[in-house]
């Protein structure tokens, strides 16, 4: 898959799925509701799951169900469903693993200006999504972007997921949207991870699941090229990042209310 084509189609599109592969039959049932409801709606779609967390807060946080069976998860929707799917990736070594089973491969924001990592996600071929870290600039990740390009790779996104306010809570800057996509890339808001709150006494993530709409709306109305969104059939049971995600049931509403708001935006565009 190529993200200037994804870019170039009329809707905005979309990288949804499970925080983490959790198992089979989790993974096939989110894809399938997404599949049906972005290809009525005209979203290009890509399924997200991570094959392995290593952000965790805790040690005893879940950090997946094993490598190896997580991708060939992955690989199943990818070939089942017909759509590309992108996956975290945290080391040099993990980019030729992952290059076998996904299209996309993700940087996480924490590791956004590891060099060897960049460049090990670029010269696997694949498309690379690159998430903004939470203490970084806009302006400043043109240098990742720039990396990942003289590695030989033009076929990168930037994702905002939101900027430390504090120690426990991230604010959006909307005004970072068109100031990255004057890289000439693709930027994807998160939606989800934006309003993650860190850093709990508990140890583990909170977050304001309810502004879940209230960030993606104004997103789309800046014209951002893509969403990001986590979401689970029952967030409270999910194994990781439960607190943030979007329940299943809620995302074919709000994917329409976001459609009726691009074209909108296009109508006026176009006149």
């Amino acid at each position: 898959m190529n993200f200037q084509d994804y870019s170039n189609r009329p809707n905005f599109f979309l990288l949804a799925g499970p925080c983490v592969i959790e198992g089979e039959k989790m993974a096939m049932d989110i894809a399938e509701t997404i599949v049906k409801v972005t290809e009525t709606l005209d979203i290009p779609y890509i399924f997200k799951g991570s094959y392995r967390k290593a952000n965790r807060s805790r040690l005893d946080s879940f950090t997946g169900i094993g490598d190896l069976e997580a991708l060939r998860i992955l690989a199943k929707v990818r070939d089942t469903f017909r759509i590309p799917v992108v996956t975290d990736i945290h080391s040099p070594e993990e980019a030729e693993l992952a290059a076998d089973f996904v299209d996309v491969l993700q940087i996480p924001a924490f590791l956004c200006r590891q060099t060897d990592l960049l460049v090990a996600a670029a010269r696997t071929g694949k498309a690379v999504n690159i998430k903004k870290g939470q203490f970084m600039s806009p302006d400043a990740m043109r240098f990742a972007v720039e990396k990942v390009r003289e590695a030989g790779n033009c076929n990168v996104a930037l994702t905002e997921r939101g900027v430390s306010f504090g120690y426990q809570d991230l604010i959006v800057d909307y005004r970072g949207i068109p100031e990255m996509q004057k890289f000439g890339c693709p930027v994807i808001l998160d939606s989800t991870h934006s309003l993650q709150q860190p850093n709990q006494a508990a140890g583990v993530t909170g977050g304001r699941p309810d502004l879940i709409e209230t960030i993606a709306r104004a997103g789309v109305a800046v014209g951002v090229d893509g969403l990001f969104i986590e979401t689970h059939p029952c967030p409270a049971k999910a194994k990781s990042d439960g607190a943030n995600m979007l329940p299943l049931d809620k995302l074919p509403d709000l994917l329409k209310r976001l459609s009726a708001i691009r074209a909108t935006i296009n109508i006026f565009e176009n006149n």
